[in-house]
């Protein structure tokens, strides 16, 4: 198995083919539909580094733990951890600070964080195809999201966008770096990080699902 195996099957799940993405890009969302959406994924965005602190955890090589922790520090350390980034985007579109430790509004949002615990609760090799499989997509998810917020919703100061623009950079790095990973195990532990891939792909598909229908909901609630 080579790292292209498993790249040619996350393309067919990229996030930028979701319907959600696609009416984000056309400016079809109403500005109520992002504040649920900023709300939601909060959920995901604060337990990132829990995911990267679980598989360092179950890597037996320092070597790798090393480049993992260079990640997990960028994603937590200081004021612009990437969770406060986050709100700083959510707060654009009315997200209060007490609506950030509520519970998930959509059963999507619950099955999206649980399942990448689960995930990198496994074991490391389907914990590293979980995380290759979000990291990979992110800077391009992340300029599309950028393009879309200024021509659409005139989201344009630097505060609000500074979460997408600091992982167009560097999640394309940290992506490379998961890649080497990979590439590097035993074939059946990059099995396994095929199977961590594909299932940490769906789960993102599956909370955008969810998403779509708050936007759908909304839709049919603006025509009656």
């Amino acid at each position: 198995m080579t790292i292209d195996n498993i790249n040619n099957t996350l393309d067919e799940l990229h996030l930028l083919k979701h319907p959600f993405y696609q009416a984000w890009n056309m400016g079809a969302l109403s500005s109520d539909t992002l504040k649920v959406y900023a709300k939601e994924y909060y959920h995901h965005v604060a337990a990132f580094p829990r995911y990267l602190s679980r598989i360092h955890s179950n890597c037996s090589d320092i070597n790798t733990r090393q480049i993992l922790l260079g990640n997990l520090i960028e994603e937590e350390q200081g004021e612009k951890n990437h969770p406060e980034l986050w709100k700083n985007f959510a707060r654009r579109f009315g997200v209060f600070e007490e609506e950030f430790n509520a519970n998930p509004q959509l059963e999507e949002t619950k099955e999206l964080v649980d399942g990448y615990f689960d995930l990198v609760d496994k074991d490391f090799a389907e914990g590293i195809g979980a995380l290759y499989a979000y990291e990979r997509q992110t800077p391009a998810v992340a300029e599309s999201k950028i393009e879309g917020l200024q021509k659409f919703y005139s989201v344009t100061d630097e505060k609000s966008l500074e979460f997408f623009t600091v992982h167009i950079k560097a999640d394309e790095w940290h992506s490379e770096e998961c890649a080497n990973i990979i590439a590097k195990l035993p074939e059946d532990q990059q099995i396994k990080a095929q199977e961590g891939a594909i299932a940490g792909a769906k789960l993102l598909w599956k909370f955008l699902d969810g998403m779509m229908e708050v936007h759908t909901t909304s839709q049919k609630q603006i025509k009656n």
